[in-house]
């Protein structure tokens, strides 16, 4: 497994490509885990600090399309964690393979705990944000099994943040029930809240119990900020390309970003 978490960052830090291992010799999701538990080590050795965590194949409506049946979760870094800035220009990573997520993420003030309800999971945030989810794929054509994605660090490349708005001005329940769209030039893509395992504040509540699969993994504590899974499918991105987002039914505003 080490020489396999090597490779997988090694491919990260250069935007190499592998073979996805999974679709020859089919592995389990806990060694997907500990794969990418190694990799958050050597990623702490070099300086790189937690920011938080990213949900990914919480939109249910993908998973016939990626081969999964289910959600997984990685780290997000300080390297990886940035603010949209003034005009919108955002840089497409160094990653193989890259595509935009729009997604809601929730800021902590306080750590929640397994168990607990969506209102006392809710008392734990302060802000929220709609924000631009960059992923990756080390693995040819987006190939590859739930372990492999688990395993590449939960296929996260970046996460850019939208304005922040506080919790107490969100309607709660709009939360489950709004519509996003994403289009660029010659596509629109639209996504609803609830495909996101019934709304983003339920996928809060699957990531405090999963993340104890990985091993060593900490308990998410004050400050992190949780990407809770793309409203629409990932679509892929290139230099010069203006995506924008809208949101119907929640007090979010959209984003008008350019990759450069």
């Amino acid at each position: 497994m080490e020489a396999r978490a090597k490779a997988l960052l090694d491919a990260w830090d250069t935007g190499g490509v592998i073979a996805a291992r999974g679709l020859a010799t089919p592995f389990p999701l806990a060694e997907g885990y500990e794969i990418a538990a190694r990799i958050g080590t050597a990623r702490r050795a070099r300086g790189e600090r937690i920011a938080g965590r990213k949900i990914g194949f919480t939109n249910r409506t993908i998973w016939p399309h990626y081969g999964v049946d289910g959600p997984i979760w990685g780290w997000i870094w300080d390297t990886t964690l940035h603010d949209i800035p003034p005009g919108g220009a955002i840089p497409v990573p160094v990653q193989a393979l890259p595509r935009i997520e729009p997604e809601i993420a929730f800021h902590f003030r306080a750590a929640p705990r397994a168990g607990m309800s969506l209102a006392e999971i809710a008392g734990c945030i302060d802000w929220l944000c709609h924000g631009i989810e960059i992923v990756t794929s080390p693995y040819p054509d987006w190939r590859f099994t739930a372990a492999d994605s688990m395993a590449a660090q939960g296929l996260h490349a970046a996460f850019w943040c939208g304005p922040r708005v506080a919790l107490a001005d969100i309607d709660m329940a709009a939360l489950a029930d709004f519509t996003l769209t994403l289009e660029t030039e010659g596509e629109c893509h639209v996504g609803q809240a609830g495909d996101v395992l019934g709304g983003p504040l339920e996928a809060l509540r699957f990531l405090l119990t999963e993340i104890a699969r990985m091993p060593g993994a900490p308990a998410i504590a004050p400050g992190e900020l949780v990407t809770t899974g793309t409203l629409t499918d990932a679509r892929p991105i290139a230099p010069g390309q203006r995506w924008r987002t809208r949101l119907e039914g929640i007090a979010l505003p959209g984003l008008d970003v350019t990759f450069h």
